[in-house]
């Protein structure tokens, strides 16, 4: 198992692995032939980035047995999505601000997140481990009020596609949660969101041979797994966010109204 990262120091960007409170730093391509340099940094001497630079995000909707249950709804024969813009990313610790064109409700959703490692087009399940690179924590954020704002279009895409709405990482794991892994939300010190990896409608490894099937999955595109009980408005100044998942560890960020 390895955790990669991207980092800034002073300007200059790096990757590598992170091991403790210290990073090996590696050239090359992250997702093929990545080799160590030799040199190492402490992580306290750097700024962590977004892990990875998606060319598209692929968040789910409706991928839960027990919110599909809760709201009422039929469970999807196939995966339901929207994409988001590369531009939602946003680094682990970053502060997001809620922007000065939208005044309404703005909700937390924590999430899996997969990250794609070796191009995928119309794959089977059975081959999808091998174009998965790792696992990963995101918060999609969502301007809730824009979804329904226009009774003609539901408005996935602009609600969770403002700058900065989709913060992820701290790290890419190369390893999946464990069996019985569970995705909690604090929100200001109270949790808000508990619930079983497992209880996902389709799994990681079918999710991506699905999706492959629509569009091709790049190296570095990123999977939002859907997410289930517990999502709510973030209404504080000021909130503190922290998402973690069992075997991945904890996404940090504040979002500023």
């Amino acid at each position: 198992m390895a955790n990669w990262v991207r980092f800034n120091a002073g300007g200059n960007a790096g990757f590598g692995t992170l091991e403790g409170e210290e990073i090996t730093v590696h050239e090359g391509c992250m997702f093929s032939g990545a080799r160590p340099t030799g040199a190492r940094v402490a992580l306290g001497d750097v700024q962590l980035d977004a892990p990875c630079a998606p060319t598209k995000i692929i968040a789910l909707w409706n991928n839960f047995h027990a919110l599909a249950a809760k709201l009422g709804v039929a469970e999807p024969a196939e995966p339901l999505y929207l994409l988001k813009a590369p531009t939602t990313a946003a680094a682990p610790g970053a502060t997001v601000r809620r922007p000065p064109a939208y005044e309404g409700k703005t909700v937390y959703e924590g999430e899996l997140g997969i990250v794609i490692g070796k191009a995928a087009s119309n794959i089977s399940e059975a081959e999808a481990d091998a174009h998965i690179f790792g696992y990963t924590i995101v918060n999609d954020i969502t301007a809730a009020d824009i979804l329904n704002k226009d009774p003609t279009f539901p408005q996935w895409a602009r609600a969770k596609g403002f700058d900065a709405y989709g913060p992820f990482g701290p790290f890419i794991t190369t390893q999946a949660p464990p069996d019985g892994a569970h995705i909690r939300t604090i929100l200001n010190g109270a949790e808000r969101q508990n619930y079983a990896v497992g209880d996902m409608i389709f799994s990681p490894r079918r999710l991506v041979a699905m999706l492959s099937r629509d569009m091709t999955l790049l190296p570095g595109d990123l999977i939002a797994c859907g997410t289930s009980l517990g999502v709510g408005s973030m209404k504080d100044a000021v909130n503190e966010v922290e998402v973690s998942i069992d075997g991945i560890g904890t996404l940090r960020n504040t979002f500023v109204q």
